[in-house]
């Protein structure tokens, strides 16, 4: 089973949200419909970046690592790789 970890960025906020899941077309949505508590009140959420790995544990290191301090610079090179392909504004 493949496991998935992704980026979302807040429009209301204009924050990021680092997770991991296995199913991310499921977990996308349980943000959106607000059942996640770290992100209701951040609605609506664009999802913005995913990597798949091939185990859990590969998957949950590479989450730990994009929420540490070394990882914010990776997050903002992403953040503004999607911001210049949508156009829009940070």
């Amino acid at each position: 089973m493949s496991y998935f970890v992704y980026i979302l960025y807040s429009l209301k906020d204009k924050k990021l949200y680092v997770g991991c899941t296995s199913d991310i077309k499921e977990r996308l949505d349980r943000h959106n419909d607000g059942y996640v508590n770290a992100t209701k009140y951040r609605r609506p959420l664009e999802l913005i970046h995913t990597e798949q790995y091939a185990n859990k544990a590969e998957a949950f290191n590479r989450e730990r690592f994009l929420k540490s301090l070394w990882g914010a610079r990776i997050k903002k090179k992403i953040l503004q790789e999607y911001i210049n392909k949508v156009g829009r504004n940070s």
